[in-house]
Order: structure tokens, then C-alpha cells, then sequence
């Protein structure tokens, strides 16, 4: 089997997928989506008209949706990093923490993101309160969920933490994570020094001048 992946290495959801992909070796050819490689983003268009990315393509199979290509690979490309339990309830921990972090930080954080690329005239200052006060919301109920854990599943890294990795990474930078949720910052530190996730951040820190929020020197 051959693997491309349709992706830029700054987005979110490409690192997400991208360490499950580093987490176990998988080979995969990189079509970069940008302006300088159009034909990739013809080809992405061809394969999935919605536009968004990343796709995973197997061989002739287009694999769609970040939390869905990671299913995917642990199902097809097995190895020592399991990131989806065996056990089903366990396998319901998993996917509920990756909804959790796609839906609730994710979310609100690229809401304020595409929020700041807008015309100043087009600017939603309400939806970026709202986003925000999300956000705080999402880091003071994963706090309390992080207390004793060291992967946001429990003891193993998993498809969840696939998510968090760059969920938190740039939300943080948007919106900083208090001091008072220590279990969130300290998990934030555990996912940067991971070495699948830290490999995502610097093949993307080449591109942080693209941040319209400007990037932090922090990280």
C-alpha cells in the first residue's frame, strides 16, 4: 500500500493526523497545499469537494475527517501505539476526549483565528467574547478531568491526545491557558515533548508568520 496526505504542516488538524502517522512509522508521501502547488489542491478537489483538508489516500481510497483517517490508520496500520483501545468502553473514553477537544477548543479557537483574518469591518467582536468564555469554559472542566491522568484517556496516548496536542498548542497562544489550571498546563508540556507532536512543531514553525495573531516565542 501507498499513503499521500493532502495537508499543510501549519494547520491543526494535519498535526493532529500527522501524529498518528509519526506515532508508528507510517510511511506517507506530504502534498503540500499551498499556493505555490496548485495541482495538489486540483487533486484535493477532485477527491473531496468540500475543500477541507487533511484527506488521506490509500492506494484509490480517499480517507476523510482527522478523527476518521486516525481510526483508519490504527485499523490498517497497526503498531506498538495503539490509539484506540481494544476494549470498547475504553474505545468510548478515547473518542469522547477527541470530540471534546476538536469541538470545544478547536472550535472556539478557530473561531477567533478566522475571526482576526476578516476585514475590520466584517470583525464579530461578540463571537470572539463568546469564543473565548468557550474556551475558559473547556480548560477549567478538562482540569479537574486531567487530575491524576497523564493522557487525557487515562495511561496510554491515544487518538485523544492526537487531538489535544495542537488543540492546546494554539489555543494557548490565543487565549493563554491560567495558571490555575496547572493539570492543563502541565498536560500541554507532556504533549510538546512528545516527540511525534514536537516533530509537528517545528516542521510548521517555518510557517508562523502566518499567524495573523502573531505567534508567541514561547514554544
Amino acid at each position: 500500500m501507498s499513503i499521500t496526505f493532502y495537508g499543510h504542516p501549519f494547520s491543526s488538524y494535519c498535526q493532529k493526523v500527522q501524529c498518528a502517522l509519526y506515532e508508528n512509522a507510517v510511511p506517507f508521501a506530504y502534498r503540500m497545499l499551498d499556493p505555490d502547488h496548485p495541482e495538489n489542491a486540483e487533486k484535493l478537489g477532485k477527491l473531496w469537494p468540500i475543500g477541507k483538508f487533511p484527506v488521506l489516500v490509500d492506494d484509490d481510497q480517499a480517507v476523510i475527517e482527522s478523527s476518521i483517517i486516525i481510526e483508519y490508520l490504527d485499523l490498517m496500520y497497526p503498531g506498538p501505539v495503539r490509539l484506540i483501545p481494544e476494549d470498547q468502553t475504553a474505545a468510548l473514553e478515547v473518542r469522547f476526549m477527541d470530540r471534546f477537544f476538536d469541538n470545544h477548543i478547536q472550535t472556539p479557537m478557530q473561531a477567533i483565528v478566522s475571526n482576526a483574518l476578516r476585514e475590520v469591518t466584517d470583525r464579530d467582536p461578540l463571537g470572539v467574547k463568546q469564543a473565548r468564555t468557550r474556551l475558559e469554559t473547556a480548560y477549567g472542566w478538562l482540569d479537574g478531568q486531567m487530575d491524576g491522568r497523564h493522557w487525557a484517556a487515562g495511561k496510554t496516548f491515544g487518538l485523544a491526545d492526537c487531538a489535544a496536542a495542537p488543540a492546546l498548542f494554539y489555543a494557548d497562544w490565543i487565549h493563554p491557558i491560567a495558571p490555575a489550571c496547572s493539570h492543563v498546563r502541565a498536560y500541554r508540556q507532556r504533549l510538546l515533548a512528545r516527540s511525534s507532536f514536537a516533530r509537528c512543531v517545528e516542521e510548521a514553525r517555518p510557517y508562523r508568520p502566518l499567524f495573523p495573531l502573531g505567534a508567541p516565542d514561547a514554544d
